[in-house]
């Protein structure tokens, strides 16, 4: 393996058959199909994607899905150039080009990292305050504040493409296409209704996909792929991979933006680039998933710090280790898993740091046969290393697990898993207008009374037990389509 090669030998839910070529601030690289830009560049070795909005610092890859915040990359070029895309919902295509953002000359050398060096004289909003007088050259000052911390350019020319909209009616309409919305749009399917499900992913499957997770004694994947089978096999049903459902309005009336041609290097002529989907339905199923918090500590924003459920997802769904030695920070058990998998890649994981002082059950005990160190009762404090993680520095905390009360201890690692528990997806439960509460348990807040016919199921829903979100995604597709 080079330096630069983080492939796994095998596995992953990627074709080795079909390599690509793409290029990535005029370097060329090599993917697979499956891949999104993300993962080709961490199979690739490289690890700073971007630089910070206002003080340009260096940003790497800290997600897999939608909610990533540093790899915003401008796509293509000419006339179909877009800025700000999420590198890991990139779906790579031969001749992919990307370049990184809010950098000159250069990526590795950026001059507006004088920003970082002077950063306590530019508190956040000091601009509002500072540019004030005299009052005619806001519009001057406001040129150049922009420029300094913009992020991509916009196309200078008309757009070329094509764009759809299209009206839908359901009986039930199930958003995620994971094993809560798969279960609810099968069960929903078998009473004879009409289902729609709407999957911002181009493959269905949700966290499966990036688990190690078995069902009926085959690959969450397998099973995943068995019911979409199955759910194609219907006239009944319709599915929508690619779409993303981004407004929920009165009267059970949603919106969606089908992906139809992002996935190529031009729209076919005759297929539009996206299409608008208005969708009344009867009812509602929300099975839009959970999304992982981070931890917070000093300069937690280096290239190297993952989430530990976005490291679990390029191992088992792209087969790329994101890193060679690792350290697992956490407060929960799900990082565990996280930890057992990467040792079973081949990814020294130095140990688990994790903030419970007592920490009993089956994770702990699995992680120290394993061989892998455990730290309970402490935290990481600090990181090493400019454009890539180095090491991190650890230390003991008080019992009320507010001070730390021993010196640091330094853990070479060139990947930093981090888990602070999962937040369920509450958003279009929100705009439904349904209310929220907040579960002490799982220190989030998760859906209490619906306004409308929706129902949210699974980790939506705050049930994070795979079990337990079939049954609850199958008993919510069966009352919609009753």
């Amino acid at each position: 393996m080079s330096a630069g090669d983080l492939r796994l030998p095998e596995g992953g839910r990627i074709d080795r058959g079909r390599p690509l070529n793409f290029r990535f601030d005029g370097r060329w690289y090599r993917g697979y199909a499956g891949d999104t830009l993300a993962s080709a560049l961490l199979a690739n070795g490289v690890r700073m994607v971007g630089r910070g909005f206002k003080y340009h610092r260096p940003r790497g890859i800290m997600t897999a899905g939608s909610e990533e915040p540093n790899a915003l990359v401008q796509l293509r070029q000419g006339v179909r150039t877009e800025p700000n895309v999420r590198a890991t919902q990139v779906e790579l295509f031969d001749g992919l080009e990307a370049e990184s953002q809010n950098r000159w000359p250069s990526l590795k050398f950026d001059v507006g990292a004088v920003n970082n060096v002077a950063s306590r004289l530019f508190p956040a909003g000091f601009y509002y305050k500072t540019f004030m007088w005299p009052k005619g050259f806001w519009e001057s000052y406001e040129v150049v504040i922009r420029h300094a911390a913009g992020l991509g350019r916009a196309p200078d020319r008309p757009d070329p493409d094509r764009y759809d909209k299209m009206h839908a009616h359901a009986d039930v309409l199930v958003v995620g296409g994971g094993p809560a919305g798969l279960a609810a749009a099968r069960a929903a399917a078998a009473t004879g209704a009409r289902v729609l499900l709407a999957d911002e992913q181009p493959v269905f499957g949700g966290s499966l996909l990036g688990t190690g997770e078995r069902l009926d004694d085959a690959p969450g994947a397998d099973w995943a792929a068995s019911v979409v089978e199955d759910l194609q096999a219907r006239d009944n049903v319709r599915l929508l991979p690619r779409t993303t459902v981004i407004g929920y309005h009165d009267h059970n009336f949603l919106t969606a933006v089908e992906r139809v041609a992002d996935h190529l290097p031009v729209p076919p002529p005759h297929r539009p680039r996206q299409r608008l989907w208005k969708i009344r339905a009867k009812q509602v199923v929300l099975a839009t998933g959970a999304i992982e918090r981070p931890l917070v500590f000093a300069d937690n924003d280096r290239p190297g710090v993952m989430l530990a459920g976005a490291v679990q997802c390029y191992l088992h769904r792209y087969g790329v280790r994101p890193g060679r030695r690792a350290v697992v920070f956490t407060n929960n058990d799900s990082a565990y898993g996280a930890a057992l998998d990467m040792a079973d890649a081949g990814i020294t994981v130095t140990a688990i740091v994790d903030l419970r002082p007592d920490i009993t059950g089956a994770c702990i005990d699995r992680a120290r046969t394993a061989g892998i160190a455990v730290y309970a009762g402490e935290a990481v404090v600090g990181v090493y290393g400019a454009r890539g993680l180095t090491a991190v520095d650890v230390q003991r905390l008080d019992d009320a697990g507010t001070a730390v009360v021993s010196l640091p201890r330094r853990l070479d690692c060139d990947l930093l898993a981090v888990s602070g528990g999962w937040n369920p997806t509450v958003h279009l439960f929100s705009q439904s207008g349904g209310r929220l509460r907040f579960d002490a348990d799982r220190s989030a807040f998760v859906p209490d009374r619906p306004r409308q016919a929706a129902r949210a199921v699974g980790a939506a829903n705050g049930d994070f037990d795979t079990a337990a979100c079939l049954a609850e995604g199958a008993a919510a597709g069966r009352a919609g389509g009753a």
